[in-house]
């Protein structure tokens, strides 16, 4: 089970140059990936950081741990605009993103709401699922002709594409036991399901989710946890990453650096 860190890149975490030498921190001190919210509001918090411009300057700053969006709400971004983002930040760190995506939520803080974006979950989920067509599509590197409700392309054919083999691993969250949401991610690579009560639930979702593939390409179950979460539960119940989450209030700037520089054993067990 590979090891890595949830940063909410809020408040005293809201600074791309922070969050880079804590990136590069935690790929000294042996975690294996450095992911990022997407939020643009938050309840109780004023400072937010912009998740792409942190991941730029992470991606500068380190050159072995998988780094990423976890995760992006693709319904509230343009799929063409973030195609070319993450191709970009993909050939920038060198093969090393992962794409988590999502509905996103309007939350207490009118996220979506506030900015006129669609609130409606069940619309959201549709928007997601189109999304993600034009968004692999042109993410493959192949003229994409798409007309649907909510994105259309007309015979766009975006290059570069991807520096790894198979193309950017994409991640869709999901809450068990949502069925929709998770048919959705057993499509693609990885689910992140977003707070399991107990690893137990993660041996349920595996098998169905296992049912539910129709690919032999490789699938990974993410989890996040607090720090001071025992691993081997989760590791033996079939994770494939555990993510410790740095969450706002829990720890500022100083209590990130020190859990990161013990690791992720000391800083987890």
């Amino acid at each position: 089970m590979r090891r890595g860190l949830t940063v909410a890149p809020f408040e005293t975490l809201a600074s791309p140059r922070e969050l880079a030498e804590l990136a590069a921190s935690a790929e000294a001190a042996g975690w294996d990936g450095f992911f990022v919210w997407d939020h643009l509001l938050y309840t109780g918090v004023t400072d937010i950081a912009d998740p792409w411009t942190c991941l730029a300057a992470i991606a500068m700053r380190t050159s072995r741990i998988a780094i990423g969006p976890m995760i992006t709400p693709l319904p509230r971004r343009r799929p063409h605009v973030l195609a070319r983002q993450a191709v970009s930040l993909d050939h920038l760190c060198e093969g090393r993103l992962i794409l988590g995506l999502g509905l996103g939520d309007d939350g207490g803080d009118g996220e979506l709401s506030c900015f006129g974006e669609e609130v409606d979950p069940r619309r959201r989920g549709a928007m997601l699922t189109e999304g993600l067509e034009v968004l692999t599509g042109l993410l493959s590197g192949e003229a994409v002709d798409h007309l649907g409700e909510h994105y259309r392309a007309s015979g766009a054919r975006f290059r570069p594409t991807a520096r790894r083999p198979g193309g950017i691993p994409i991640w869709l969250a999901a809450r068990w036991p949502n069925r929709v949401p998770m048919r959705r991610a057993a499509g693609y690579d990885g689910l992140f399901t977003i707070r399991f009560d107990a690893p137990a639930d993660l041996v349920t979702v595996r098998q169905w989710v296992g049912d539910a593939r129709q690919s032999d390409r490789p699938f990974e179950f993410i989890v996040d946890a607090p720090p001071g979460t025992d691993p081997d539960p989760w590791a033996e119940a079939g994770a494939d990453w555990l993510l410790t989450e740095l969450r706002p209030g829990l720890l500022d700037l100083a209590g990130a650096q020190e859990l990161i520089a013990t690791g992720p054993d000391g800083g987890s067990a």
